[in-house]
């Protein structure tokens, strides 16, 4: 048979979500269209031809299956809808309005690994309106296999921050101020990305300290990064887990929920020694890691975006007599509806036609 794919997204950071996924469909003889309910992932996804300019545009596609990389998707449109995820726990908010809050509006997750299929299945369980598949997470496919940095001339330390201002590292001026001193001292190479939700006025701001040892870099496309680099600064962003895939050693700033597997530090005058303690590789915290990683995202064979083709496709083909209906979700439903409300809802006159092979 053959399927049409829809990837779902609102912001930019969800394009190194769904380009694996698009790669493994094409690969297959399929088709997959990109479509975004925000002008900003509108204008990630730039001049790429298989984008769907609009709502009534992807009611005519028709898609068989709809991966979401974003909280929401429209109730309207008849498919198997497909909850991928944005990103990992990174636990920045209570349990009940983070990871697992439950929107009433997909068919089926798509879980990275234990630590989150065994929460949503007890919820699938409860609820009985969804099914929970473990596949593992599109996004960190490229990272695999992990390729060692051997004997680098310089410690590399690679910095992100999470947008939420109460706990991003970028809004802080005494830690501004510590990274600067560190990057004009010639001891580290810093290699920094900051979430493009944070205010353009932040991110010039560290764009400035710019030098032969710190580069600023205005991009989602984080895994090449992380290869460059030996540890990571951060605060509670989930680029923490992405990045600890490779067994590399975090310091966190402030961390919302502190972990034993992170280097955790509350003052500007202890990042210098916590980098230091972090570039030592300390055993203890390296196995405290190695563990979480079991648990968070199993897969090392950069093979999840095929697990979630072949989940879906199965699912899709599934009785599912069993499922409960969805909730009524009326508020939920009309909020989306007015999130889309510029585009139009109903079918063009003319008959739909993919305007171009999908590349």
């Amino acid at each position: 048979m053959h399927y049409k794919f829809l990837i779902y997204i609102s912001y930019s950071y969800a394009l190194p979500i769904g380009i694996p996924l698009e790669k493994e469909i094409l690969k297959r003889g399929y088709t997959v269209y990109w479509f975004s309910d925000l002008k900003e992932g509108r204008i990630a996804l730039g001049d790429r031809e298989n984008v769907l300019e609009s709502i009534s545009r992807v009611c005519d596609y028709k898609p068989d299956i709809i991966l979401s990389a974003t909280d929401n998707v429209p109730d309207f449109i008849n498919c198997l809808k497909v909850q991928i995820f944005h990103g990992f726990n990174a636990e920045k908010r209570t349990f009940k309005k983070d990871h697992f809050r439950i929107r009433g509006l997909f068919d089926l997750y798509c879980t990275q690994g234990p630590s989150t299929t065994s929460v949503f299945e007890d919820i699938a369980k409860k609820r009985k309106h969804f099914e929970v598949i473990e596949t593992g997470w599109s996004k960190v496919d490229p990272l695999f296999p992990i390729k060692k940095r051997i004997n680098p001339s310089l410690s590399t330390i690679f910095i992100a921050s999470t947008f939420t201002e109460r706990l991003s590292l970028a809004h802080n001026h005494d830690v501004f101020e510590t990274v600067k001193t560190l990057s004009q001292s010639e001891k580290y190479r810093f290699i920094m990305v900051l979430h493009p939700k944070i205010p353009n006025d932040i991110k010039a701001k560290w764009a400035d300290l710019s030098n032969a040892y710190f580069s600023y870099f205005d991009t989602t496309d984080l895994i090449p990064l992380f290869r460059q680099a030996d540890i990571m600064f951060s605060d509670t962003t989930s680029a923490i887990q992405e990045f600890g895939l490779q067994n590399k050693p975090i310091v966190t700033f402030n961390h919302y929920n502190p972990k034993p597997y992170l280097l955790n530090i509350t003052s500007a005058k202890d990042i210098e020694p916590a980098i230091e303690k972090a570039l030592s590789q300390p055993e203890d915290l390296l196995k405290q890691l190695a563990a979480f990683n079991e648990e968070l995202h199993p897969y090392t064979d950069g093979k999840s975006s095929a697990r979630v083709v072949d989940a879906t496709i199965e699912f899709l083909h599934r009785d599912k007599s069993y499922m409960k209906t969805k909730p009524l979700n009326l508020v939920r439903k009309y909020k989306i509806r007015k999130r889309l409300n510029h585009f139009t809802l109903k079918s063009y006159n003319k008959p739909f036609t993919l305007p171009v092979k999908a590349s």
